[in-house]
């Protein structure tokens, strides 16, 4: 009889899909790993929180916690701590799932991708189906914020960007900033800004370095036509339109590309999740 020993080989934890499925994780939770795993952890879905909760303490909220309802407006730090925490939550069932071969973790994982994914889907239909209910709701979003425009410093550069970048002024067009108390034309109103719109609706000399920030100074108060010589009179809602028409290909492809990575990592967790239990069923 041979001295040799047979060895019969049971399902195995697929380290190829493991990893992987770690190293899909590290948009999440892009880590730094020695040997034996336990170096600390940078965490991307972290930073988002952190500058999240650092832009409300710079402006006061924390410190008084009722101010998040004050704004008339739309707060752009609620992305961060939005965003920063589902990456922050996914990353940590994503990796510490695949790392620790938890089918607990990779289940919500994958179960939160998922919902994601179909949330997104449903957005899309929504949105083609009732497009005239969807403008109607940006104009309407675009004309709360004209209205909280100076109440809140990120919004404003918020606007601004908004602004700038599609050449426009209003939700319709320049005269919507009569929705704000600092640029509507009443006689009661004594700001400087009466009858003016903010400087990045006007229409920018390629000549100038610094951006001229009285340009948009009674402007309102000039005729139509030659207004178009100062400032956009172009709507945001009309110039976000032609945009996503003119960068359809580009949007739709960007789309595409997050909905295949998250199918991608559905996946990947539900192939590890049948490695973890096939293994642990030839115990």
């Amino acid at each position: 009889m041979s001295g040799k020993q047979q060895h019969f080989k049971g399902p195995e934890v697929s380290c190829c899909v493991k990893y992987f499925l770690f190293g899909f994780n590290i948009v999440f939770w892009p880590e730094q790993l020695s040997a034996t795993l336990k170096d600390r952890c940078e965490l991307l879905g972290a930073a988002f929180l952190a500058v999240g909760l650092w832009a409300w303490a710079e402006k006061g909220v924390l410190s008084n916690i009722s101010s998040i309802t004050d704004l008339g407006g739309f707060d752009p730090v609620w992305l961060f701590i939005v965003v920063g925490g589902i990456m922050f939550v996914l990353g940590f069932a994503g990796c510490i799932g695949a790392l620790r071969e938890n089918t607990f973790l990779l289940k919500f994982f994958s179960v939160c991708l998922g919902l994601i994914f179909f949330l997104e889907l449903t957005a899309g239909i929504l949105a083609f189906v009732f497009k005239d209910w969807i403008k109607d709701q940006l104009n309407f979003f675009i004309n709360n914020n004209v209205k909280a425009y100076r109440d809140d410093i990120d919004l404003q550069n918020l606007i601004d960007f908004a602004q700038e970048y599609w050449s426009c002024c209003g939700a319709h067009g320049p005269n919507d900033w009569n929705l704000n108390i600092y640029f509507n034309c009443t006689d009661s109103n004594p700001s400087r800004e009466r009858c003016g719109v903010p400087f990045s609706c006007c229409v920018k000399d390629p000549a100038e370095d610094v951006p001229n920030t009285q340009c948009g100074y009674d402007v309102r108060l000039k005729q139509e036509l030659e207004q178009q010589s100062y400032i956009y009179t172009k709507g945001c809602v009309g110039q976000f339109e032609k945009w996503l028409q003119d960068n359809l290909i580009v949007v739709a492809g960007i789309f595409v590309a997050i909905a295949l990575l998250q199918i991608f990592g559905i996946c990947l967790a539900q192939n590890l999740v049948s490695d973890i239990k096939a293994v642990k069923a030839n115990w």
